[in-house]
């Protein structure tokens, strides 16, 4: 038999709640929460800032001339908004799950 003790995590050995990417979400306060909200989305904003800036690039390079600001407006702030709001109703979900079980 194979011994499992080594591949669990050390950092929340009994947590059984909900865990994003292994980490374990489900315990965030209200401040934690809009934190990790907020630099989900200005993350996103950026890569995709940067992944349409490269992209444009590439484009100059071809011989085009694009107009650089449209990385932000077209690309970077839909986004960074839709990612926002994801998470937001992902982590929010989950602080009002954790709150309603504790009020019981």
């Amino acid at each position: 038999m194979a011994n499992t003790a080594n591949n669990r995590p050390t950092y929340a050995p009994n947590y059984t709640g909900p865990r994003f990417l292994g980490a374990p979400v489900g315990d965030f306060s209200v401040f934690q929460t809009l934190l990790l909200t907020v630099a989900c989305g200005v993350a996103s904003f950026f890569f995709a800032t940067f992944l349409a800036i490269m992209g444009m690039l590439v484009m100059t390079a071809a011989g085009h001339k694009p107009d650089f600001s449209l990385a932000y407006r077209w690309f970077g702030l839909p986004v960074g908004i839709t990612v926002l709001v994801a998470a937001a109703c992902y982590l929010g979900s989950l602080l009002v799950r954790r709150i309603r079980r504790q009020s019981v």
